[in-house]
């Protein structure tokens, strides 16, 4: 039997029906379909793993054989250290989702990328696997800034990245490991300050606050940055610290000496975006928009509900469709408290709700509160007792709506409409959030009758229906 390298099999002559799905024998999907796998400009040496796989030899056969199954480890291991590979494949992540399927290969190349996908599909991980694979833990500098619009989601990427930079064993090829700063508006800015002027940390995840802080104090430095991400990206660039993130990416740092990410499960009017990153100078001039499923924003295990009842019944309507499903877990979203009703000196809706369901429902012992007007302390603390596991009802703003990854969520129940269609997407994706379960969960939206076609308007927009219930 002959044996055939990988070029040369490039060259042989596709059956008719095979030539135009060429490139669907190799791992990898590309954003362009309809491009040449090689062009006489290409480099093998950019493709990353798909040079490993072009310098295998192929055994030719009558019949096709069973191609490997792809797997992350395939995809990381000519970029990623073995030890993080390791840590990776221990917490679970084998089989790529279709985020880093796509996105990785890109990012390996080292092109700037916006990762555009499902709440809960991977992006985290994606990027951080980018990012051990920049960094050079003997040097000792600031390599990579992660951005955040929140303390909890601050604290999440830094669980998860310490977990996977995590110091080897002995005997591993690696002799020091990377160390992850938080930066996330704690009050703990001097311990900080001790820690960078002892050694600076490789990797920092710092809301833009703390960070322009610090750099204005020169406190960090970004001569040696590698990787820039920031998260949330279309939140971040609608807040009130817009001016701060983009002294980031054109001020403080050079688009030649790093490799931006951008990531959000939400990026409206995204080729117009993908231009102005562009066109300001926030990214290289190749960064490339991974887009993944467009066509279905949200995940398909998603059930999505409604129930018209009167504003002053809202309540009542809630307890009766908890009572009914008897979540095992559950975030119930309540719109902030608005200047005017502070000024009037009214209670939260937060705390109106927390005190009406312990007094009223004997399911749950602990309700738990996440708002925007708690102190750090008590916000990590409640989802701290949250992560613990069994059940839990959490009462939240929309705080909890970004990025904050709650896996065993299986109910979620917005007693006030989101504002936007885009906060929608985003409560919705507190559920449904692990990705090869398929395990049915709900949307439920207690709303007035005036405000179904508000509602209306958002299935328009994210193209899911809505199934009235009578209660």
């Amino acid at each position: 039997m002959a044996t055939l390298s990988a070029t040369q099999l490039l060259h042989l002559p596709l059956p008719l029906q095979t030539q135009k799905s060429r490139h669907a024998h190799f791992p990898f999907q590309f954003l362009n379909p309809n491009r040449r796998l090689f062009s006489s400009n290409d480099v093998v040496s950019n493709c990353g793993p798909l040079q490993a796989i072009l310098n295998t030899p192929l055994i030719a056969t009558d019949a096709d054989s069973e191609q490997e199954p792809l797997t992350l480890r395939r995809i990381c291991q000519p970029h990623v250290p073995d030890h993080v590979i390791k840590r990776m494949e221990e917490l679970g992540f084998v089989v790529p989702t279709p985020v880093q399927r796509q996105a990785l290969p890109t990012l390996f190349s080292g092109r700037d990328c916006i990762l555009h996908a499902q709440t809960g599909s991977g992006k985290t991980l994606t990027y951080l696997l980018l990012i051990f694979s920049a960094v050079n833990t003997r040097r000792s500098a600031v390599q990579a800034i992660v951005v955040v619009p929140t303390r909890e989601l601050g604290m999440q990427v830094t669980k998860v990245a310490r977990t996977l930079a995590a110091k080897p064993k002995e005997g591993e090829v690696e002799k020091k490991s990377c160390t992850v700063m938080a930066l996330l508006d704690g009050g703990m800015l001097t311990r900080h300050k001790s820690w960078l002027k002892a050694e600076p940390p490789t990797i920092v995840v710092a809301t833009i606050g703390s960070l322009c802080q610090m750099l204005e104090k020169q406190m960090i430095k970004l001569e040696s940055m590698r990787v820039l991400v920031i998260d949330e990206v279309d939140f971040m660039f609608s807040s009130k610290q817009v001016a701060s993130l983009r002294k980031l990416l054109t001020s403080y740092s050079s688009i030649n000496s790093r490799q931006t990410v951008f990531a959000s499960a939400s990026i409206p009017q995204h080729r117009r975006f993908l231009h102005d990153c562009i066109q300001q100078k926030w990214t290289k001039s190749d960064a490339i928009h991974v887009h993944v499923n467009p066509v279905q924003p949200m995940p398909p295990c998603l059930q999505h509900r409604f129930v018209i009842c009167r504003k002053i019944r809202r309540n009542e309507t809630l307890l009766t469709l908890i009572q009914s499903d008897a979540p095992q877990s559950a975030i119930i979203f309540v719109g902030e408290q608005s200047e005017k009703s502070k000024k009037a000196g009214n209670a939260p809706s937060t705390t109106v709700l927390i005190d009406f369901l312990k007094a009223s429902y004997e399911g749950y012992s602990d309700i738990l509160l996440l708002e925007e007007d708690m102190n750090f302390n008590s916000r990590a603390a409640s989802l701290s007792e949250v992560r613990q596991g069994g059940s839990y009802l959490l009462v939240s703003t929309d705080i909890a709506a970004r990025g904050v990854d709650l896996p065993d969520t299986t109910h979620i129940y917005n007693l006030d409409l989101p504002r936007t269609a885009v906060d929608y997407l985003h409560r919705a994706g507190r559920t449904g959030r692990k990705p090869f379960s398929d395990k049915k969960c709900s949307v439920t939206n207690i709303i007035m009758s005036e405000e179904r076609f508000v509602l209306q308007k958002y299935e328009n927009e994210l193209m899911f229906n809505c199934e009235e219930l009578i209660v």
